[in-house]
């Protein structure tokens, strides 16, 4: 029988190789319960040492949760399935975690959304020069969720910020160089890495043999520019800076933030400075209630509709521009 999440242990190690590759590993319902009900049996099962997951294709980690599935509930009016999806997914995230045996995460491709939530809560992120990280939601009418309101925060900087506002997609060097990764492997020895992880080996030591240092990254030689950009206190004051700000970065900048969706830029500046005061669990509550409501929200059902089913990348948000009473009337979104 087909199974989009395949598992096995070997020599006390416990895999979970994401195989749904049509749908670039996309998390459905289904891998969400099938990842938590191993990631469960292996925490009590003391021949279990360790855990593993990657992809089965080099193409996709994950890219990301079911968002069209959680759309059509949503037109259908299904709020309980959408908060049912939700809940599942941040529930994974937090059993990461928490998790008591090392959990290694192999981005061998694009981890975006919610690839990030089954990797970054994890003990170790390897990625190769074929990995590609980001979180796009602004794009799409939503918001960095999967725990992002608290590891975006706690990133150098001003850079978890600039990531979840812009959904920047940044290569492994760059990810390992700001914290969301934690080791750069070449892909052509992830087959090795992969055979000592799952030969006995203590999983530190293996990843210490394999891991390189990455080359300079791109982001890097933008980092002053971010952090005098996005270190503003509000999101006008942002757009502002980049406007003021010599070069082709800060001009490109500018131009992908005024594609985004208005309400979901004011929600993002909004989540992340919460999350920059709350523990993890907290950030999970507050996503899950703020998911929930921005589910229901045009811009969420149209920036879905633009990206992956019509696919004319154009969106027609509104309200665009967000007025003084659009923003308090989305400030209570939080306590939806």
């Amino acid at each position: 029988m087909y199974l989009p999440v395949q598992t096995h242990a070997a020599h006390g190690t416990g895999v979970l190789a994401l195989d749904r590759p049509e749908a670039l590993n996309a998390l459905d319902l289904t891998m969400v319960r099938a990842m938590t009900g191993a990631l469960e049996a292996w925490r009590e099962d003391d021949k279990i040492r360790s855990v593993v997951v990657r992809s089965t294709s080099p193409k996709a980690f994950c890219a990301g949760g079911d968002i069209r599935t959680i759309r059509e509930a949503s037109l259908r009016g299904d709020h309980a399935a959408v908060r049912e999806y939700f809940a599942a997914e941040y529930a994974l995230d937090a059993l990461i975690a928490g998790y008591p045996k090392p959990y290694t995460a192999i981005i061998d491709g694009f981890a975006l959304g919610g690839g990030l939530g089954i990797s970054v809560h994890g003990t170790a992120r390897v990625v190769t020069e074929r990995a590609a990280l980001a979180m796009p939601e602004t794009a799409i009418g939503f918001f960095p969720d999967i725990g992002a309101s608290y590891f975006l925060p706690r990133l150098p900087g001003s850079v978890g910020r600039y990531l979840g506002l812009t959904g920047a997609r940044i290569p492994g060097a760059a990810a390992v160089g700001c914290g969301l990764a934690t080791h750069y492997v070449p892909s052509s020895e992830l087959a090795a890495l992969e055979a000592v992880l799952t030969g006995g080996d203590e999983p530190a030591a293996a990843l210490d043999r394999f891991a390189v240092v990455p080359p300079v990254s791109e982001l890097g030689a933008h980092l002053d520019a971010v952090e005098r950009c996005f270190s503003a206190p509000d999101l006008p004051q942002v757009l502002e800076r980049l406007a003021a700000e010599d070069g082709d970065w800060a001009a490109e900048t500018l131009a992908g933030l005024r594609r985004m969706s208005p309400t979901s830029l004011f929600l993002t500046f909004e989540l992340l400075r919460r999350g920059a005061d709350s523990d993890l669990g907290a950030c999970l509550d507050r996503e899950l209630r703020l998911a929930c409501r921005t589910a229901r929200a045009h811009d969420f059902t149209e920036g879905v509709r633009a990206a992956l089913v019509d696919k004319d990348r154009a969106p027609r948000w509104s309200p665009e521009p967000l007025t003084a009473a659009d923003r308090a009337e989305l400030l209570t979104w939080f306590d939806a």
